[in-house]
């Protein structure tokens, strides 16, 4: 089979211009941005913004294996596959982080022949709403640390500033540093913070706002540290909130490329559920619900970290919940949870232990591991699908006895899917499924159950989701945890929603507990507050929101010719 860039590069794309045409979307409602990319301006997501009429499907995973679930590649085929039977469908995907590209992933734009074009510039900057949250968020820091500079005004106190700096790259060395050295004309010395992009506050409330006049009042309320009597104090008040919306104005915009079958997608924000909430931008959901019957979005890794955060953090924001959640499984990822290879979590397993049949050790798996991404979606009362991404090494035997454990598991329905290698036909069965499932949720009255009562406080939602979506017994809050809270509480930010930061790899903060471990406490090291985002972030184990680059980065094995072609990009 040619590579993904072969592949892509082999494409005839359609004028973005007739893309838009499926979609209702007229050539004057759209600000091109190069070949096959468009965005949407803003006096056509104002005219439809009210118009919601379509169902929405969330595509989200078992926990992340070495070898990659394909859960982009299930949602980009999920959409082909729809339109191939009849319907009309669009997806709604998460724009690409320059980390994992160039740490572990080497690209993040679908695969084989269920991808998205262009998928070279998608990859590589796109139309920069990435750099743009990260101009936005260092200009805030910039303008905090001049404040400090020249004269401090508002009395803050250097040691209690809470807003970090952000650079879209992995980048370890960064995580704590000291700046300011160097005398008194080079800023204030203090110790500083390094996030990546993807889990900046500014991201969060990109992706969260509903218009420009939400987002302006969001990024006013960002708390960044506090003044020496302890009061909070905010963007809004060092003046940084009008020129940070300012650098965001045209990153509110979605994007429009297409699938290598012409139809249409959206890729507007919210990588990284691991440390983010990890969903794509709701005014990117909202104009594909207002053009589309079906929209397919997907949620950042397993259904413990993004589908969770989908349903409390973007769907309480939004008012619209999915109607159906699809849940993207494969065989290699339930042998590992089953314990069939000799590797644990993040590590990668011999090419001839992944080519042993091994039917009980996908059984294990799936009837714990799979099993509990089952039964903690079913909780919010939508149907849900098992969707089995085939891959060349997996035995008829294993993809059945999958299929076999995800129907005892609770599924309502399951299926093959197998749009990397056959795009819009492979993802038939799949559409067929998500189909049935949706008119269903419509004929039952669209039942909706989250797991939080109104008015819960923050230490009772973590509570909640640790021992009903992660297994755990209890919580565990480290000292500064406690201190965090207390200051949380203080300034009466307790009844916002919770972020949880967590390893991906495992339900529990230890990435070598695979399967569907329990009984254990989750230890929770910090609650950081993201008042403008509206949650709090609870740092659990050893997570950090700085990523590092792997022994051998992505990045090692791209170059580029003569003709300024890509070489050995993205496979």
């Amino acid at each position: 089979m040619p590579s993904d860039l072969d592949i892509a590069r082999g494409a005839t794309p359609l004028p973005i211009e007739e893309v838009a045409w499926k979609l209702g979307i007229g050539v004057e409602e759209l600000s091109l941005k190069g070949n096959g990319i468009a965005k949407i301006t803003w006096d056509a997501l104002k005219s439809r913004r009210d118009n919601v009429r379509g169902v929405l499907v969330l595509v989200t995973s078992v926990n992340p294996t070495p070898f990659g679930e394909g859960k982009t590649v299930t949602t980009i085929g999920l959409n082909q596959g729809l339109n191939r039977i009849g319907k009309n469908a669009v997806c709604v995907i998460r724009e690409p982080s320059m980390g994992p590209v160039f740490g572990i992933k080497g690209g993040a734009a679908g695969g084989g022949y269920s991808q998205v074009l262009p998928m070279e510039q998608i990859n590589l900057h796109f139309t920069g709403d990435i750099h743009a949250v990260s101009a936005a968020h260092n200009l805030c820091s910039a303008i905090l640390d001049n404040h400090l500079h020249q004269g401090n005004k508002l009395d803050i106190d250097p040691s209690r500033v809470i807003w970090p700096r952000v650079i879209d790259m992995n980048d370890r060395s960064l995580r704590y540093a000291a700046i300011g050295l160097g005398g008194a004309l080079n800023g204030f010395a203090r110790e500083e913070r390094y996030d990546i992009t993807a889990a900046s506050e500014v991201m969060a409330i990109l992706a969260l706002a509903s218009d420009y006049k939400d987002l302006r009042q969001r990024l006013g309320q960002i708390v960044i540290g506090q003044n020496r009597s302890g009061n909070p104090v905010k963007a809004e008040d060092i003046g940084a909130a009008g020129p940070m919306s300012l650098l965001l104005r045209d990153a509110l915009l979605p994007n429009l490329v297409q699938t290598l079958e012409g139809d249409p997608a959206f890729i507007h924000a919210g990588p990284f559920a691991n440390i983010a909430h990890g969903n794509s931008s709701i005014i990117a959901d909202r104009l594909a619900l207002a053009t589309s019957d079906y929209v397919i979005t997907e949620a950042g890794f397993g259904s413990d970290m993004g589908a969770e955060k989908a349903i409390h953090i973007k769907s309480a924001a939004s008012g619209i919940p999915p109607d159906c959640i699809v849940i993207n499984s494969t065989v290699r990822s339930m042998k590992l949870h089953g314990g069939g290879y000799s590797t644990a979590g993040g590590q990668r397993p011999p090419s001839e232990e992944i080519a042993k049949e091994n039917v009980s050790a996908v059984a294990s798996g799936a009837l714990t591991n799979l099993a509990r991404h089952i039964r903690n979606m079913k909780r919010f009362c939508v149907p849900v699908i098992v969707s089995v991404n085939r891959f060349p090494s997996d035995t008829e035997a294993e993809i059945q006895e999958l299929l076999r454990c995800a129907m005892e598991g609770g599924a309502d329905y399951a299926v093959i899917f197998d749009g990397h290698q056959r795009g819009g036909l492979g993802a038939e069965d799949l559409a067929n499924a998500v189909s049935a499932a949706c008119q269903d949720h419509l004929a039952n009255g669209r039942p909706f159950e989250p797991l939080f009562e109104s008015g819960m406080g923050v230490v009772e939602k973590m509570l909640k989701i640790a021992t009903n979506v992660y297994g755990a017994d209890s919580i565990d809050l480290h000292k500064q945890a406690e201190r965090d809270l207390k200051l949380i509480k203080k300034w009466k930010y307790d009844k916002l929603s919770v972020c949880m930061a967590k390893t991906q790899y495992s339900f529990s903060h230890v990435a070598q507990e695979l399967g569907a471990p329990s009984g254990f406490t989750l230890p929770i090291r910090e609650i950081r507050l993201n008042a403008g985002a509206g949650f709090v972030v609870a740092i659990c184990g050893s997570i950090m929101t700085m990523p590092g680059l792997p022994k051998h980065p992505a990045a090692m094995d791209m170059d580029m010719d003569e003709d300024g072609n890509l070489t050995g990009a993205f496979g």
